[in-house]
């Protein structure tokens, strides 16, 4: 799997650009703010339909214009695709796959897959929950198209319930819809904990295997997936999930009307991670939780490959420069295989990497 070329117009600081890509490394090198990482989120959009580094699409967009084209020469399952996200500052955005409409971001996932590694991922294992909850989000909206429905109907769900419950002591008839909108979000929850269940077992042996590498074999790293309480088999069969995730609700229920928040569900899951024996959040070390996030996303490419028998492409933005020397050639020795996209400011920094090709990035234009 592997983008060819990418073309942008109006998308951020770029006016009008055509990127051609080798089919391994591609070295990315400017000076901060030149727009590095931009060509990066572009390429994630394409693979998404969403960027992290954005509320809303029409943030995408150049300043001063009223729509902004990204276009993706792709290589994916031996066949050639067009993928093209057309933005708008005012109506709903226009995504295809060789020129056939595509209803959601994820319809992009099964042409083109990425894993962004950016240096605010480093955090990770230090962050709260949401942080671990968003990178399995990712990982399983490009693996899994029912995931990413499941988890869309689940949001929906979660926003209708917090409304329900905080306007209910204004207008207290609108709980009559709270059992039905409990009994949607059980549904479409038990699929989520059914797909995540299965990808931090996944995760646990890849990352664990990466970490005790990355440490020289002195530390484990140890993954656990935490759901709602009465989950206590998240491998069950959907029915049983269902049946555990709505008895949580109930016991949930009045604490939920005295607090008017919705306090039930796998919105609050999380992956519990202990380095050496101990809870990495509280007792690891800077060096051991940057290795433990190394693990995680060297992990999700990993699994990938494993589930779609293609290597996604991998964006690299600036991560190297957050590293010691001996992390840093640990991430440059497991990234061969596939295409990668990495950004730095000096060139230098990347051994046989910049042995590829180099493109050089100056007030957002490529050269």
């Amino acid at each position: 799997m592997r983008i060819d070329k990418l073309t942008l117009q109006n998308f951020r600081n770029y006016t009008e650009q055509t990127v051609a890509f080798a089919p391994e490394s591609n070295v990315i090198v400017g000076e901060n703010a030149q727009g590095k990482t931009n060509l990066l989120e572009a390429v994630s959009y394409l693979s998404r339909g969403k960027s992290d580094r954005a509320r809303a699409d029409r943030e995408l967009i150049r300043f001063g214009e009223s729509e902004a084209r990204l276009r993706g020469e792709v290589c994916s399952r031996e066949r050639e695709f067009a993928v093209e996200a057309r933005l708008y500052a005012g109506r709903r955005r226009k995504l295809t796959v060789n020129q056939v409409p595509a209803k959601r971001g994820s319809d992009l996932s099964g042409v083109l897959g990425t894993v962004f590694f950016c240096p605010e991922d480093l955090q990770l294992i230090r962050d709260g929950a949401a942080a671990r909850r968003r990178f399995m989000d990712q990982a399983l909206c490009q693996l899994r198209p029912r995931y990413a429905s499941a988890l869309a109907e689940y949001n929906r769900l979660y926003e209708h319930k917090t409304r329900i419950l905080r306007d209910s002591g204004d207008s207290p008839a609108l709980l009559d819809a709270l059992p039905e909108f409990n009994t949607r979000m059980a549904i479409a929850g038990a699929v989520l904990v059914h797909y995540r269940a299965r990808f931090c077992a996944r995760l646990a042996d890849f990352a664990g295997t990466a970490h005790r590498e990355c440490s020289g074999g002195r530390e484990d790293l140890a993954l656990r997936y935490e759901t709602v309480k009465t989950v206590t088999d998240p491998f069950a069969e959907q029915g049983e999930l269902i049946e555990r995730l709505l008895a949580h609700q109930k016991a949930h229920e009045q604490a939920e009307l005295a607090a008017r928040l919705c306090l039930s569900g796998p919105h609050k899951d999380d992956i519990a991670v202990d380095v050496g024996g101990g809870a990495a959040r509280q007792y690891a070390s800077q060096g051991q939780t940057r290795t433990a996030a190394l693990a995680f996303k060297l992990a999700e490419r990993e699994i990938y490959k494993e589930i779609t028998g293609q290597t996604p492409v991998l964006l690299l933005d600036d991560v190297l420069s957050e590293l010691d020397p001996k992390r840093q050639e640990f991430v440059l020795s497991r990234i061969s295989g596939g295409q990668v996209l990495i950004t730095c400011c000096e060139e230098d920094r990347l051994g046989s990497l910049a042995a590829g090709k180099v493109l050089r990035v100056r007030g957002g234009e490529v050269r």
